[in-house]
């Protein structure tokens, strides 16, 4: 697996022009982050769009956090990992999971049945896959996207690791004790560098309340210790304050460095501002000029 470093940038970049997003992407690779993070939603399909960020950077690892296992088959998923491994000479990373039941079932049509055996039965049908085209220099890694137990017992078994999304530091000292050593571990971690309590837990709110509606997302945090209380009016203030990282560049450093010491290699930095639209640049070139 191509080096990530220590800290990299997750960021939606759907909503702004390609050339704009791949600009970025440029940016990132500037300044010196290992990886780029992408994501999957109702956005762009993330292969096309690592592509687009891959064609416009050199050094830059793209990484999807996550691909939707719901959202292709198999053979396809395993065809698109290695077209871009091959072109790109192993700069790219998939990340994969099984998203939650309102996207899958609500948005994609499809049924939401027994996530674990979907995943292991789809790896087993990703390693049989027919590829009938160049291969890369080297067989492609996966990480999965785990929050629970024996979801994060797959990732160990089956993949190169994991990309756990949405959690704090006790999360990933919990998914280090199951993957054990050698296995990538890459935590998204969400940031707020706005000093202002009042504004930054309100951006952290706007920013978490999807996520906190999610099953997959909530119960994780119960296993972590929160109470139903700390999910009402868009989460309490110790429930914020454990999932975005708010303050000044001291808060932040401190956060990742818990991250680090539970067992994280690799920090996924996304940056939360006012509302979707803010380009946090400003943001990256502060945290590049701190953490790298």
């Amino acid at each position: 697996m191509r080096d990530l470093g220590s800290i990299g940038i997750w960021a939606f970049l759907d909503m702004m022009p390609a050339r704009e997003s791949q600009r970025l992407a440029r940016l990132v690779e500037e300044l010196g982050f290992g990886a780029l993070w992408i994501p999957e939603a109702v956005g762009r399909e993330i292969f096309t769009s690592a592509a687009v960020l891959l064609a416009g950077t050199e050094k830059l690892v793209v990484a999807t956090g996550i691909a939707n296992v719901w959202a292709r088959d198999a053979m396809a998923m395993v065809a698109a990992q290695k077209t871009l491994a091959e072109a790109y000479d192993g700069r790219f990373l998939l990340g994969m999971g099984v998203s939650h039941e309102p996207m899958v079932n609500a948005v994609r049509g499809h049924a939401y049945d027994k996530p674990l055996t979907y995943m292991r039965e789809y790896l087993d049908k990703m390693d049989s896959a027919p590829f009938f085209a160049h291969e890369p220099a080297e067989p492609p890694e996966r990480v999965i996207a785990a929050l629970h137990p024996r979801m994060l017992e797959l990732a160990r078994e089956r993949s190169a690791g994991s990309h756990p999304y949405f959690v704090p530091p006790g999360h990933t000292a919990v998914a280090r004790e199951i993957l054990g050593p050698g296995k990538l571990l890459a935590p998204e971690q969400a940031v707020c560098l706005q000093t202002d309590p009042v504004k930054a837990r309100a951006w952290a709110r706007e920013h978490m309340k999807i996520y906190i509606g999610l099953s997959n997302y909530r119960r994780n945090l119960e296993n972590l210790g929160f109470e139903a209380a700390d999910f009402d009016d868009g989460g309490s203030d110790s429930l914020v304050d454990a999932v975005v990282a708010w303050g000044d560049m001291d808060v932040i450093r401190e956060r990742v460095g818990q991250h680090q010491e539970a067992g994280a290699d690799h920090v996924c930095l996304q940056v939360i501002g006012p509302d979707m639209t803010h380009v946090p640049t400003a943001e990256w070139e502060a945290l590049a000029a701190a953490l790298l």
